[in-house]
Formats: structure tokens, sequence, C-alpha cells
């Protein structure tokens, strides 16, 4: 499948696992099929707009979050910026603060 269908899919992980859910409970949420939850996950389905909307949903979150950040997505491996990104918002909104806070003290300490 295409990078962006893998992408995605793993963000779709990560907010599952984030609020707690099996790929079962996310299916049943978003009227999704269990199977499918977990082919979008791994990147080997492309999904419909109208599924994509349903699993959001049942997450949470909007279709602008699960998409943004998207373009440059050819080269990665040299995209820090990104994959930190992509790390801190699969976190919980505590995991998130705590991350930023150990990044300023992190930035203080190099400016002494």
């Amino acid at each position: 499948m295409s990078d962006i269908a893998k992408t995605i899919g793993q963000r779709i992980r990560n907010y599952r696992t984030q609020k707690g859910l099996s790929q079962e409970k996310l299916a049943e949420l978003s009227g999704c099929h269990a199977t499918y939850i977990g082919q979008l996950e791994r990147g080997e389905k492309n999904a419909t707009l109208e599924s994509i909307e349903r699993v959001t949903s049942a997450l949470g979150v909007s279709l602008s979050r699960l998409f943004e950040k998207l373009d440059g997505q050819e080269d990665d491996s040299n995209n820090i910026p990104l994959a930190c990104y992509e790390l801190i918002s699969a976190k919980s909104k505590e995991e998130q603060e705590q991350l930023y806070k150990i990044l300023l003290e992190m930035d203080k300490y190099k400016a002494n």
C-alpha cells in the first residue's frame, strides 16, 4: 500500500491505543468490522472517506487532525520535526505536557 495509507493507519492505531480501545471496540463504535480496522491500521486497505469519518468520530478525533502534517511524506527519514510530532501526538495530554516540560528543561540546560 501507499505511504499515506500506512501513515494514516499508524495514526489510527496511535489514537486507538491512546484511548485504550481494542480494535474490536473501535470497530463496534465505528460500525466497521474488526478485520477492516486491522487492515486500515496496517495500511493494507484504502479506506473510503465515509469509513475514515466513522473511525475518527468513534475516536473523538477530527478529520483535519488525522490528516494534518501529511505534506512532504516522501522523505520522512530526515524529517526529525515531523517524527517528533508523530511521536508526541500519539501520547495522552498528560504525557504531552510532561514531554514538553522535559524539552523546555533540556533547552534551558543547553542555553547555560
